[in-house]
């Protein structure tokens, strides 16, 4: 069974999805409203993040990914992302990483 992935940041780069899943993947261009682009910051390093913003949109792309791909995409993204289900502006549902921020 396959799962669909909204990515926006690193996963977007071929390179990455090689190492990270074994495959480039191509994927269909979307946009998921109601967020804007931002940055995750972890110590000296800095991510690419979304956070909710009712006036803002991020493109990216939607990726079909099994089972086991997304699990090496969740152990990619580690403790600094989790994973939700959102609405995408095709109509569509897809997995989305967010980062986590401390209280």
């Amino acid at each position: 069974m396959n799962e669909r992935l909204f990515v926006y940041g690193t996963l977007l780069d071929p390179d990455i999805q090689l190492a990270v899943v074994g495959r480039r993947l191509d994927g269909a261009p979307d946009s998921l409203t109601g967020c804007r682009l931002t940055t995750l910051k972890h110590g000296p390093d800095a991510y690419p993040n979304i956070v909710c913003d009712t006036a803002a949109c991020v493109v990216g792309r939607v990726l079909d990914v099994t089972l086991e791909e997304l699990d090496r995409m969740d152990e990619y993204e580690g403790d600094l992302y989790i994973r939700e289900r959102v609405a995408l502006e095709s109509g569509g549902y897809a997995w989305v990483y967010v980062g986590v921020t401390s209280p």
